[in-house]
């Protein structure tokens, strides 16, 4: 027993204790291995341990580099019933780690071995997906108890570091060091006051939360950004920052909703400063507003007559008819997907079915609201795009292991993967979700961010009602004034739709939007003036086309000028980034990166999108946060730049990939 770990002693002491009755309930081998040892009991009782042996067996969970865990029936019995219920339930909401910590601790006395923790870690992983444990978790499990039990405040951050999707990752030191923060009072030493909500206390559930676009890498640009280094943030789509310039019509007519009439559309000299069809347009909604005014509350579900505007427009697009009460104005698309998973995420074995990759704001939520996350593969070698196959495979997975898909997420154009579906993609989807009684989540705030020549956007719910199959899809769309054309994040503005949805669901989410209250009255007026702009022959028109034709134009020449860069670099490969504002590519990078990347606990891709920070002030998002193919390495970059910093950029891209590949290639 020379050498072996420190949890294999304590499991082969705890199976000598119990030898009789393994005999009794089976006749079959039993095989417990850990990162170093190989562990063997079998029916009598007879124990060997061979240091470094592999062995992989019908039931095998795999831990970090590689290593294994064999269990047979008999062994699954040690874990009760209680204590399943409690590890689900934790991977669902974050809650019960105090139940689950309580049923491990079987002489009540507040600590529980390492062995123990490890060895019900193991059985749990067998009834589970083993993807809901991280690879290292028993490496950490070892390294960080040592020689001593583990108490409860342990057992719980323990449970975050191994659970939490893409890793763990602690937000508190680089907020404390952020200076975009500001000044605070001064914090109390812990031997002065121990805070009762505090991070025991705090919702587990959003400590295990993660969204990666404003992530660890973000907030080390911030850092650098705050010391004075020029950054050029790539992480996120928020083009105003970037440079690209507001709309000028939408923003005369929201500043005439905003100040007071004997100050804008009632002023002596109004039709001099502002163009006729502005004051017309701003006549119009403030009429609408009614005279309490922008500074007011509206209507939960948003003011009728915007939502009229809405109904307006999704009729035009789709040629269906569309109605003002089956939208809601939302603050920003994130709000209503939040809102609809809120409804839809009723147990713990409730399931949302996400894209790989996907935007995070669905795990991040999916996470937070306590459901479960259920990937579908989108195929990078053709271009994004997934099978009906795919689609059965994982549901059908989901089921086997208990869960209950209730709704499907599908981003159009995407994001991160700026792919534009077809309507035979659209239809698959949705007939999909329709045969299986699962809700159809359709993002679609980049429609009108489509380039390539020859594509063109399909809403789903045009094809809810064009195809055969598709007539009681339930199905929410979901749109934003952050992107397309108009750029205006900040305004949190947006809508949903709902389409064949229950009367009664739709009367719940009435009452949960008037929880809110309303939506911003602003991102409202600026929605309104997405879906309708000036009319044709109006004195603004010719001005708010070549504005959008000039953002479009540049839009689409600083994604093929990127992609096109990328595709040059050898060691990248980059999909067309046909429409949305991405580019989500795949590098290749030396094995050595990837050791010391796992040494460093971060993905491979954290380790290189923190060295093209540091190195070159680029900020991209690592792949990993979205969620990627095993083994793929790779990062999100936006081509909202200028075309000068665009350029700057891939150039930068080449130089810094070339450094990073000699440097790790050369490391022994």
């Amino acid at each position: 027993m020379i050498g072996t770990s420190l949890i294999c002693r304590r499991l082969l002491a705890k199976h000598l204790s119990h030898g009789a009755s393994l005999a009794r309930t089976s006749s079959a081998v039993h095989s417990l291995k850990c990162g170093r040892c190989f562990i063997s009991i079998d029916a009598k009782s007879n124990v060997s341990l061979e240091q470094g042996e592999k062995r992989i067996g019908t039931n095998t969970v795999t831990t970090s580099g590689g290593n294994t865990a064999f269990f047979s029936a008999a062994t699954e019995r040690a874990l009760t019933d209680v204590q399943k219920a409690h590890w689900k339930s934790y991977l669902a909401t974050g809650r019960g780690a105090v139940s689950l910590f309580n049923s491990i601790d079987k002489d009540g006395d507040g600590k529980l071995n390492v062995a123990d923790v490890h060895f019900f870690l193991v059985n749990a992983i067998q009834n589970e997906n083993p993807e809901a444990v991280l690879p290292k978790t028993f490496k950490n499990l070892d390294e960080r108890a040592g020689e001593q039990p583990i108490d409860l405040h342990e057992f719980q951050d323990w449970l975050v570091q191994s659970t939490q999707e893409h890793g763990y990752v602690s937000v508190q030191p680089a907020y404390e060091r952020s200076k975009y923060v500001g000044e605070r009072a001064p914090k109390k030493k812990p031997e002065e006051y121990m805070h009762h909500w505090n991070k025991s206390t705090l919702n587990q559930g959003l400590l295990r939360m993660q969204y990666a676009v404003r992530g660890d890498v973000v907030m080390r640009a911030d850092e650098l950004a705050a010391e004075g280094k020029p950054i050029i943030y790539t992480n996120i789509g928020n083009p105003h920052s970037v440079g690209q310039q507001p709309i000028t019509y939408f923003r005369q007519v929201l500043a005439l909703c905003d100040l007071p009439a004997e100050c804008g559309v009632e002023h002596p000299i109004a039709a001099q400063m502002f163009p006729a069809d502005v004051l017309e347009r701003a006549i119009e909604l403030r009429n609408i507003i009614g005279p309490s005014g922008t500074g007011s509350y509206t209507n939960s579900q948003g003011l009728a007559g915007f939502r009229q505007h809405i109904a307006e427009y999704i009729a035009e697009r789709d040629g269906h008819p569309a109605y003002p009460g089956d939208i809601y104005l939302i603050n920003g698309a994130s709000a209503g997907i939040e809102m609809v998973l809120n409804g839809l995420i009723a147990q713990d074995n409730d399931a949302i079915m996400v894209p790989i990759p996907q935007y995070p704001i669905y795990s991040a939520l999916i996470t937070r609201l306590g459901g479960r996350k259920i990937g579908y593969e989108l195929d990078e070698d053709i271009g994004w795009a997934v099978s009906r196959e795919e689609l059965e495979k994982r549901l059908q997975g989901a089921k086997s292991r208990g869960l209950t898909v209730k709704g499907l997420a599908m981003i159009n154009p995407g994001n991160p993967t700026g792919q534009v579906y077809r309507r035979e993609d659209v239809e698959k989807i949705s007939l999909f979700c329709a045969d299986n009684g699962i809700c159809l989540l359709s993002d679609e705030v980049y429609q009108r961010n489509v380039y390539a020549p020859g594509k063109e956007f399909f809403s789903a719910k045009k094809i809810a009602m064009e195809t055969p199959g598709c007539e009681n899809l339930e199905l929410v769309s979901f749109h934003s004034t952050s992107k397309g054309l108009i750029g205006e994040c900040g305004r949190r503005g947006g809508y949903l739709e709902l389409h064949g949805i229950d009367p009664f669901v739709q009367s719940q989410l009435y009452k949960l939007a008037s929880s809110g209250l309303c939506p911003g009255v602003a991102g409202q007026i600026m929605t309104s003036l997405m879906v309708k702009g000036p009319s044709e022959g109006g004195e603004s028109y010719e001005k708010f086309v070549a504005e959008e034709q000039g953002i479009f134009q540049g839009l689409a020449r600083r994604a093929k000028k990127l992609v096109d860069g990328l595709n040059a670099i050898d060691g990248i490969e980059c999909q067309p980034a046909d429409g949305a504002m991405y580019a989500f590519p795949k590098i290749t990078i030396p094995p050595k990166a990837i050791e010391v990347a796992q040494a460093k606990d971060q993905t491979p891709d954290t380790l290189y999108a923190l060295s093209l920070l540091e190195e070159t002030g680029i900020c991209v998002v690592p792949a990993s946060g979205f969620g990627q193919k095993k083994g793929r390495v790779g990062f999100r970059t936006t081509f909202l730049p200028p075309d000068d910093q665009l350029d700057k950029a891939v150039d930068m891209f080449a130089r810094h990939h070339e450094m990073f590949c000699n440097k790790y290639s050369t490391l022994g």
